[in-house]
């Protein structure tokens, strides 16, 4: 009987790895396996310790204690160098490319090919860059600009770099939060490719539906600690959850049932050309309304416009049965509208300012004393928000860039809630952000509802609509094409209808 050898040591292992930055312990006993020809997923709450992990793998951060291998070997990664040398390449959310450079001369940035002559050989530039595009089956040129890009032509870019440096082991760190569905599924087909050529990839993702279709094994994490790691067909939702926050996948939907109030928002053929058109509806106090539908349907331009930040063309808004002045953000919140933004990080907030000056940037008239604004002030303030929306911290003078997704969306919403608005438009509230977060954001607005709020949110998740709406309008290529109670609504229903297609009961 011959002997079968023993399999190759993976390309890149971490062993019981600890990270404390001061007294704050951000990773502890962590261990992870990342395999050849393996898609491997990392599930946490935000503050779990992923971005500490990534950074660790990417040789931003040194770990105070473990071991970190590549191919069984000891390894220190004392800088990123260090581990690019080793193979590691990391694909972030949001890349950043060169926008006056091409596509081959971002990917070859810093490390260009020279000729004999000393040179920059660009012939060679092109050719490898169209050989890496080939193998992962896109159709981009080499001399593209760069600028103009869509987010996902510039990962591919990335990738496309990252192989050019015979990377082996490529983190994916949130790569699908900001691509619509036929992006991400080019990226998960490019994905797919590089594993079965041999790469280990670490998939790091909020959304389970990626998770399942895409992943071979799943690592959750809790706490800065290592909780467990499965294949993915031994798994489901629930037990992930539970493993990742201690409570099941039931409590993400809190929702409060409320007997709605008067009508608050009235909208009545609100038309923009090229964007959207005829669009009429009514919000009640207590009332939480979705508007739902497939990326470009124009969902977040409405609110734009009916908070003042877009004009329209045509059309009128009323708050509380008073008429509405059009492209006037000033007017919107004096009447009692609030926004909190689709982009947190360009529209929500100043990222370099601290916790406090963002959280009370919408009352800095309100809490000022003969014109003077003391930190003390903003630091009470923000405090009392902080506290009633759990928000976590170490000092409210710290930037807000300090701070989780979760909890810089938190911020946002404090800002706008300490306007004490009697509408608030929400966009995407809990892109981007964990599950565990998502139940607290979820049971505020449920909460908030219930005190007689109205609110109008917009989400492209599909169960964060049905769990949280009382009422539906689904929106198509800039008309609502379908409005559905709660009780009407599921998921059929809402994407017959966002799709443009014809209600289920008129195919019968």
């Amino acid at each position: 009987m011959t002997q079968q050898p023993p399999p190759a040591p993976p390309p890149l292992e971490l062993v019981r790895v600890a990270k404390s930055f001061a007294s704050v312990r951000a990773l502890r006993d962590m261990s992870l396996e990342l395999r050849s020809g393996e898609i491997h997923a990392l599930v946490g709450e935000n503050g779990a310790g992923k971005s500490t992990l990534v950074k660790t793998i990417a040789g931003v951060h040194r770990p105070d204690s473990g071991w970190i291998r590549a191919d069984g070997v000891p390894v220190t990664f004392a800088r990123p160098a260090d581990a690019q040398r080793a193979g590691v390449a990391v694909i972030h959310q949001e890349p950043t490319l060169f926008p006056d450079l091409s596509v081959a001369e971002n990917i070859f940035i810093g490390r260009q090919p020279r000729t004999r002559l000393r040179t920059i050989d660009r012939a060679r530039m092109r050719r490898e860059t169209e050989e890496v595009f080939n193998r992962l089956g896109v159709p981009l040129g080499p001399d593209h600009p760069a600028r103009g890009l869509s987010i996902a032509d510039q990962q591919l870019v990335e990738i496309a770099k990252a192989l050019t440096r015979r990377a082996r082991v490529l983190v994916m760190d949130e790569p699908t939060a900001a691509l619509s569905g036929v992006e991400a599924e080019r990226l998960f087909t490019v994905a797919r490719t590089l594993r079965d050529q041999g790469v280990a990839l670490l998939f790091i993702s909020h959304r389970f539906d990626e998770v399942f279709a895409l992943c071979d094994r799943i690592t959750v994490v809790r706490d800065g600690s290592f909780v467990s790691c499965d294949p993915a067909a031994d798994l489901d939702v629930d037990t992930v959850v539970r493993r990742m926050v201690g409570r099941g996948v039931d409590t993400l939907y809190p929702k409060q049932e409320t007997e709605p109030g008067r009508v608050l928002l009235e909208v009545e053929g609100l038309t923009r050309g090229g964007v959207f058109d005829g669009i009429g509806f009514t919000v009640r106090a207590g009332e939480i309304v979705a508007l739902a539908g497939l990326v470009g349907a124009g969902r977040s331009e409405v609110v734009r416009a009916l908070f003042g930040v877009d004009r329209y063309d045509a059309g009128s808004v009323r708050v509380g049965g008073a008429r509405l002045a059009q492209g006037d953000p000033k007017a919107a919140m004096a009447a009692g509208l609030a926004l909190v933004p689709e982009d947190r990080r360009e529209q929500g907030l100043v990222m370099e300012a601290s916790i406090a000056r963002n959280a009370t940037s919408t009352r800095r008239g309100a809490l000022s004393r003969l014109g003077l604004l003391t930190s003390r002030a903003e630091d009470e303030a923000c405090r009392s928000w902080g506290e009633r929306l759990s928000l976590k911290y170490r000092r409210l003078t710290d930037p807000v860039s300090t701070l989780s997704g979760g909890n810089q969306q938190k911020v946002v919403l404090a800002k706008w809630l300490a306007t004490g608005p009697s509408v608030l438009f929400v966009d995407e509230p809990t892109r981007g952000i964990d599950v565990g977060t998502k139940a607290e954001v979820h049971r505020l607005l449920s909460g908030l509802a219930g005190e007689g709020l109205a609110v109008v949110m917009v989400s492209s998740e599909l169960p964060e609509v049905l769990g949280m709406a009382d009422r539906v309008l689904v929106m198509h290529e800039g008309r609502i094409t379908a409005e559905l109670d709660r009780d009407e609504a599921d998921e059929e229903s809402v994407m017959y209808a966002a799709t443009g297609q014809p209600p289920r009961e008129a195919l019968r």
